[in-house]
């Protein structure tokens, strides 16, 4: 059974910066392709980014540029480097492999 565990969410003020992590288990990780997703207050679920496992990354728009995909196969564990966050960029944080949702990490940017 896979299993991804988030963890690097917090409190920030704008234009700060975070790095998230996404660690996976029960699965060969280096074989999948895994996305960040993020779920604001109210808003639907959103599609942030994707690294494939032969490290291609794609990004969302509202995202390009300020945030980094990452992953480290020998540790199972793929990043988001958030960089110059704006206060619309709080949302809970979730990350995807296959049909598999870990259960979040809170990022709150305000002053």
């Amino acid at each position: 059974q896979v299993q991804l565990v988030e963890s690097g969410g917090g409190l920030v003020q704008p234009g700060g910066s975070l790095r998230l992590s996404c660690v996976a288990s029960g699965t060969i990780f280096s074989r999948y392709n895994v996305a960040w997703f993020r779920q604001a207050p109210g808003k639907e679920r959103e599609w942030v980014a994707t690294i494939t496992n032969g490290y291609t990354t794609n990004y969302a728009e509202s995202v390009k540029g300020r945030f980094t995909i990452s992953r480290n196969n020998a540790r199972n564990t793929v990043y988001l480097q958030m960089n110059s966050l704006k206060p619309e960029d709080t949302a809970i944080y979730s990350c995807g492999l296959g049909a598999s949702w870990g259960k979040g990490t809170l990022v709150t940017v305000s002053a």
